[in-house]
């Protein structure tokens, strides 16, 4: 198993003192004692929870996409407190563990943000009684199972798959960039350098040449 931890103190003075980060980083190191873990980096922010902009949470998710690892928080509340973070996280995948709450897990962010997503579900409501009130006047709902998928959504689908590849690929620039400034040039050892680095490949095995061309491609 493998971790990405993150840190967060909400002023300069604690970040500077180091008031609040000794005790969370002692809370992550006892949660991992005596298991069969590796620590990707730790990652310490000095930002107000309100703030959904926050760069270094931002940078602990790219090392988790990257090495395919988990989240690893001290304390649930630092990441509870934001609505629109934890809807974000939801959405993209990342899995993540509190040292003070190891039972939390994405379902437990899914019900703590059902708030947020209120105004989806009401929606979703009024459509459903106006479906319901067509089909009451004889209105035909329902399309045809073996309708061809249309020009336009092909095109958002792959505008979609292109997104998450551009995407990767912007994760991945400045480990490459720094692959090649070490002196590799080729791209068999570009992929021998991530593979030891021990980041994953979108579909979590090893680095190949060809793989890389078309990230490089892309950059």
């Amino acid at each position: 198993m493998r971790f990405v931890s993150y840190l967060r103190v909400s002023t300069k003075r604690q970040g500077d003192s180091g008031l609040g980060l000794e005790a969370q980083r002692k809370a992550v190191t006892d949660y991992l004692t005596g298991g069969r873990w590796t620590l990707i980096a730790e990652v310490v922010e000095v930002e107000s929870g309100k703030r959904a902009d926050r760069p270094k949470l931002a940078e602990a998710l790219r090392l988790c996409r990257l090495h395919g690892a988990k989240l690893l928080i001290a304390k649930f509340d630092r990441l509870s407190r934001d609505a629109h973070f934890l809807l974000g996280l939801e959405k993209a995948g990342i899995e993540f563990v509190a040292a003070d709450n190891p039972h939390a897990n994405r379902l437990t962010v899914g019900i703590m943000a059902l708030v947020a997503d209120e105004e989806r579900r009401a929606i979703s409501t009024r459509t459903k009684a106006a479906l319901a009130a067509a089909k009451a006047r004889g209105v035909k709902l329902g399309g045809d199972r073996g309708a061809t998928v249309s020009p336009e959504a092909r095109a958002k689908a792959a505008i979609a798959v292109q997104t998450r590849v551009t995407s990767r690929a912007a994760d991945l620039a400045p480990i490459i960039a720094e692959i090649r400034a070490a002196g590799a040039s080729s791209l068999r050892e570009i992929a021998a350098a991530l593979d030891d680095r021990g980041i994953l490949t979108v579909r979590g095995g090893r680095w190949s040449a060809v793989q890389v061309r078309r990230i490089i491609t892309i950059l």
